[in-house]
């Protein structure tokens, strides 16, 4: 049995029983409680709940653990091994009633995201690796897409409201010039997910979040393709930039992000 494979099992069962919870939330939005903490940035009682119930899971399987989570204060642990929680990633589309948010759980020791599931209750697809064992979209094997060119593929770009909203413009223009089709969905773990799907070809953003995109960048690198190396531990802590795509297109990518954040 690979290191860790008692948590990922473990993970992706708790992602079916979060990402139920959440439906349920989803279903009855008329009565949700939301709040608004910035631009484009809301949170609601679902986001909460369904956070609150993974913790409390985590805590009773796995007490040693650290947890870190986007709707609650970090819970330092022991063991080593580190769990990074968004409870539902794509909360403007979930509150708007749009089927594109998902269920986050990674799994961090030494540095090193081990454990990644990104779960969509909305068409039951769950998202799987684990580091060294491949990646997975229900149980069967997953890949990247190979031999497409970015002329005849779709890349996905983030937009975070803790950068500049205009810096998004440049990476647009740069895909046009190179002409690749552009896509957003409001969830950038579902779409890193579907560049490991083989669905997208890359996903670029300036800045996120560890619970938004540790797990998925795992994902990639298991299906065969390539990301930008970070710390994850320093990821937790301060976020960073995210670059992912296939072989074919990934340095192509961080030409275009070089040239828009770092000119």
């Amino acid at each position: 049995m690979c290191p860790f494979e008692n948590r990922r099992q473990f993970a992706i069962s708790l992602c079916h029983e979060a990402g139920e919870r959440a439906l349920s939330f989803f279903k009855d939005r008329t009565r949700l409680v939301v709040d608004k903490k910035g631009t484009q940035d809301w949170v609601s009682e679902a986001d909460r709940n369904v956070e609150l119930l993974i913790r409390q899971r985590l805590a009773q399987a796995w007490p040693e653990d650290g947890v870190y989570g986007e709707e609650h204060d970090p819970k330092p642990g022991t063991s080593g091994f580190d769990w990074v929680i968004d409870p539902i990633d794509g909360t403007t589309n979930f509150v708007n009633g749009i089927p594109a948010w998902t269920i986050v759980l990674a799994g961090v020791a030494a540095g090193r995201t081990e454990i990644g599931v990104i779960h969509d209750p909305n068409f039951n697809e769950t998202f799987a690796a684990q580091r060294g064992a491949g990646a997975t979209l229900n149980g069967a094997p997953m890949q990247v897409a190979t031999g497409t060119p970015l002329h005849n593929g779709t890349v996905s770009v983030g937009y975070s409201n803790r950068v500049e909203a205009g810096n998004v413009i440049p990476i647009l223009s740069g895909l046009i010039e190179e002409g690749a089709m552009y896509h957003r969905n409001a969830s950038g773990a579902l779409s890193i997910a579907y560049v490991a799907a083989g669905r997208l070809l890359g996903y670029v953003e300036e800045h996120m979040n560890a619970w938004d995109c540790l797990a998925g960048q795992l994902m990639v690198e298991e299906a065969g393709g390539r990301v930008e190396m970070q710390d994850a531990s320093g990821m937790i802590r301060d976020g960073g930039r995210v670059v992912v795509g296939t072989p074919e297109v990934f340095n192509t990518l961080v030409d275009i992000a070089d040239r828009a954040w770092n000119g």
